[in-house]
């Protein structure tokens, strides 16, 4: 194989090369020499049979490079919300025709209504992707005041329109709108503000706790008293993501995810359509054709389904067999029609949601933003488990929505918004600010005509503190061991004698004997009663004590000089 590659080779390259450069012609030998040589070379050159590190796991790593990217949280977030809202005005279609062409003699109406929420939400998802973090927190607390007055407008007859026994919609020139969707919005942004605010200012968990749970309170009471038990539930997850993200003690959390259960409860016995559907929910087959027809129904459009679907558009349940398949039970209809495939491939579309912002909110720097992204995750992926969990037949029906998916239009549009404020969050990342400040381009950035993001500057108080953070601790020496307390007194070490002065040995020889040793017991007790009156110190007793030894010495040094003297004397006059 090696010598015909070679020789291939050699074909390519033309005769007339060789003789214009005044090469010879090589023999046979020669040529079957250089034939071996170059089969040897290629086959060294040619990549192994075996697949190479790079293509075996080439695709991993330019995965994990395209996460790493600065922008890839923001693509996730606005291609995962596109492929939603496109999958939802699908299966909205294929579910209303029936119902809208009993209503209004087009099976087009629904569809159309909610093509026009979905226009309207992708607007106020472009607007929030513009808007400005400083303007968002100035403008959360007027904005939930106004959610708060609706709410009490809703209330008032002739003015609020009821439906299903709930009122909670305004109706506008046949456009419905719900107010307490609005309120959720409101109040995630304004709650997030709040504690990220009191957070960093290190506030008591009583000035944290204080404006947040009566507004809480105060919210959901006006809710439950159109009464919507669906939408109470749905504020009941803000408020727990909010406790539970913003790093609370454990025990606030869990005594009010026992407030908001307890609550829950009393609600759900309070009116009978509501104690109903929980006796229908513990024992289907009670009342099946009452109020646990639409649970069982749901069951069989399920089951029908399979693991591939019927097909889309060929489902059987929405021909009046279940009641609201456009609206609340939906995903009813997507695994009938869909399948099982269908059914799990949304569920991971929503896996790939919440994927994208806890990446957000881990990554960003401003802790209002990763507050706020977290909270509005966990709301999303809350209604995706309360709604597939009751249609199921997981848990009673609470009537609340498939985000995105089911047909409903301030629900979509609120939805949108929210996805927008996350998407701008995801521009808000460290890296995403550094890359796009910096010049280089971004086609989806380009074409939304979106301004380039602030980077976030914290607070000085964040910054001092972070500094007293980052200084290094000086080592601490250790302490000198105390030395062990004995029985009785230490004594002091004797103090050595103190030489006496060249002067002072001439002044003392010079004297008699009994003359000197007067002297030095003199100086002696006058040196003890200086030291005893002056203290302690340089003249202290110490030095009185050197002076006594020092004279004793030198009165022992005389009396010898006297006995000397005096044996000197008897042998002179012999």
């Amino acid at each position: 194989m090696g010598r015909v590659w070679s020789r291939l080779r050699r074909r390519d390259v033309p005769e007339s090369t060789d003789a214009a450069a005044g090469v010879p012609e090589s023999t046979e030998g020669e040529a079957e020499a250089r034939a071996d040589t170059d089969a040897a070379a290629a086959d060294t050159e040619t990549p192994a049979a075996a697949p190479s590190l790079k293509s075996r796991f080439g695709a991993p790593r330019q995965f994990g490079v395209w996460l790493a990217r600065p922008m890839t949280s923001f693509h996730l977030m606005v291609s995962v919300a596109a492929l939603l809202v496109m999958l939802g005005l699908t299966m909205v279609l294929s579910a209303s025709g029936v119902h809208s062409y009993d209503e209004d003699g087009s099976p087009w109406s629904i569809f159309f209504r909610q093509l026009m929420w979905a226009g309207l939400g992708l607007f106020a998802c472009w607007f929030a992707l513009r808007l400005p973090v400083s303007f968002l927190r100035r403008a959360a607390l007027p904005v939930f005041a106004i959610t708060i007055g609706m709410l009490v407008l809703v209330l008032i007859p002739g003015i609020g329109h009821e439906s299903n026994g709930t009122r909670g919609w305004f109706v506008i020139a046949g456009l419905s709108m719900q107010p307490s969707e609005l309120t959720k919005i409101a109040f995630a942004i304004w709650g997030a503000h709040l504690l990220a605010a009191r957070r960093m200012e290190q506030a008591s968990l009583r000035e944290m706790l204080i404006p947040l749970i009566p507004a809480a309170v105060l919210a959901a009471a006006l809710i439950v008293i159109q009464p919507d038990l669906g939408q109470t539930v749905s504020l009941g997850i803000i408020v727990l993501a909010l406790l539970w993200f913003a790093g609370l003690p454990l025990k606030v959390f869990v005594s009010s995810l026992a407030a908001g259960i307890t609550a829950a409860a009393i609600l759900a016995v309070s009116a009978g359509y509501r104690s109903d559907r929980v006796r229908s929910w513990l024992d289907p087959s009670a009342d099946a054709q009452g109020a646990g027809y639409q649970a069982r129904q749901a069951k069989f459009a399920l089951a029908n389904g399979g693991v591939f679907g019927d097909g889309l558009g060929q489902g059987t349940a929405k021909w009046n067999y279940l009641p609201n398949a456009h609206n609340d039970f939906i995903f009813a209809v997507i695994g009938e029609e869909l399948g099982f495939i269908g059914a799990a491939g949304l569920l991971a579309l929503f896996g790939v949601f919440a994927y994208t912002g806890m990446r957000i909110a881990k990554r960003s720097a401003d802790p209002f933003l990763r507050l706020l992204t977290a909270t509005a995750s966990a709301w999303v992926i809350g209604q995706v488990f309360i709604n597939v969990g009751y249609v199921i037949g997981l848990l009673p029906v609470t009537g609340i929505q498939l985000p995105l998916i089911s047909a409903g239009g301030t629900s979509t549009a609120t939805t949108l918004f929210m996805i927008g404020l996350m998407a701008n969050a995801a521009r808000h990342e460290p890296d995403a600010v550094a890359a796009l400040r910096a010049g280089r381009e971004d086609r989806m950035n380009r074409l939304l005509r979106l301004p380039l993001p602030e980077p976030y500057v914290p607070p000085r108080l964040e910054t001092a503190r972070d500094r007293l953070r980052s200084r290094p601790e000086a080592p601490k020496k250790p302490k000198p061991a105390r030395p062990a307390k004995s029985a009785g007194k230490a004594k002091k070490p004797p103090v050595p004698a103190r030489r006496p002065e060249p002067r002072e040995r001439t002044r003392a020889a010079a004297m008699p004997g009994r003359t000197r040793a007067a002297a030095n017991a003199k100086t002696a007790k006058a040196g003890t009663v200086h030291g005893t009156g002056r203290g302690s110190g340089h003249h202290g007793g110490a030095s009185g004590q050197r002076r006594a030894v020092a004279a004793q010495g030198r009165g022992r040094e005389g009396n010898g000089h006297q006995r000397r003297s005096r044996a000197t004397e008897g042998h002179r006059h012999g």
